[in-house]
């Protein structure tokens, strides 16, 4: 058998060949694309016995690389190698095992993962060969939730802005990407501007967002932004002003462009020929199981680890410990919990 070990960058891969033994028989820096690919078979084709059938040699190379994605380890998973996405922080784990100085190079990390599949496969994880639709829907579910995940980062920067000036406009909007709540701070993003504020102003921009007891919520945001509060001066106000501003329209487009996404993801996933199988499930349906889908990152090792017997029983969990676990990895299950993409939106008020 073959260990490779994979340390890739934007335009190259530091790539080592190791034997069973641990001894390197060839390390080479392969650029991305094509030719790299070439010379990575011609590298492997020349530690495989010549008389033998390449092809069914292929399965006994095992790769390990920091990724589980793109059009260089499509390729591998092709060729019918074996290939094992190793997770960063487990071969920042593995490092610390081999040596306490933290040096770290490019030809260095490439032995380091040639040897964990050599030594810890058994404990890694095999990329799945998913079908081209199945990728498809991982494209769509992990571009929608990267833009949730940037705009939880955005609204954090607008709750922070309107802190350092507008404290009012934190207390009369509880939710800073609602629709109705970027309007108004977008018409009226300074509390001068903001407490000149009509009922009648509020309320089309309640009614727009297709909010319930528009006059009673109406009231509430205009008694709010009103109340006395300590400010900024002028000048320093307008300022904040035009960042909010911004950073508003930012969050503007972010949910136009959310909500599009989504539709994307329901539409691939509604194509898979397994979809009525995961819908059938309790509590899931097409804008949610996508997010749970098993994948190389998540199928448990063919060897699970006995968890070590108590000799004591477990102590009582605390009240402020929450029971249900979520995993590391974003876009996963676990047997108590879901994350999901869209876990963080709301349903109109």
């Amino acid at each position: 058998m073959l260990f490779v070990g994979d340390d890739w960058a934007e335009d190259h891969h530091d790539v080592e060949v190791m034997d069973a033994a641990g001894r390197r028989l060839s390390a080479a820096k392969l650029p991305e694309g094509i030719a790299g690919m070439a010379r990575f078979h011609a590298m492997i084709a020349a530690q495989l016995d010549p008389d033998a059938d390449l092809d069914a040699q292929a399965g006994q190379v095992l790769i390990g690389i920091e990724t589980d994605r793109g059009p260089w380890v499509q390729a591998l998973i092709a060729a019918g190698y074996q290939v094992y996405a190793v997770n960063p922080l487990q071969a920042a784990r593995y490092r610390e095992r081999l040596g306490v100085s933290g040096a770290k190079s490019d030809p260095a990390d490439a032995h380091l993962l040639a040897d964990m599949v050599r030594t810890d496969s058994h404990q890694l994880r095999v990329v799945a060969g998913d079908s081209d639709l199945a990728e498809a829907v991982k494209v769509v579910t992990r571009a929608h939730k990267t833009l949730i995940w940037e705009r939880t980062r955005h609204t954090l920067r607008l709750r922070s802005t309107l802190r350092e000036y507008f404290p009012a406009a934190l207390a009369a909007f509880e939710d800073l990407t609602d629709a109705d709540t970027l309007e108004l701070l977008a018409k009226a993003p300074d509390p001068a501007s903001a407490a000149r504020l009509t009922t009648t102003q509020i309320m089309a921009a309640l009614k727009r967002a297709r909010r319930h007891h528009r006059d009673r919520r109406a009231g509430e945001i205009q008694a709010a932004l009103r109340t006395e509060q300590l400010g900024q001066p002028a000048v320093v106000a307008g300022a904040y002003a035009v960042a909010v501003r911004a950073q508003v329209a930012i969050l503007g487009v972010l949910n136009e462009q959310i909500n599009l996404l989504q539709e994307q993801v329901e539409a691939h996933f509604g194509r898979h020929p397994d979809a009525e199988i995961y819908t059938s499930q309790p509590g899931l349906d097409r804008s949610s199981v996508p997010g749970c889908w098993p994948s190389s990152e998540t199928t448990p090792p063919a060897t699970a680890t006995p968890e070590p017997a108590r000799t004591t029983p477990a102590p009582p969990r605390s009240p402020a410990s929450p029971a249900r676990r979520r995993s590391s990895w974003p876009g996963t299950c676990t047997t108590t919990d879901c994350w999901t993409p869209w876990a963080g939106r709301r349903s109109p008020r």
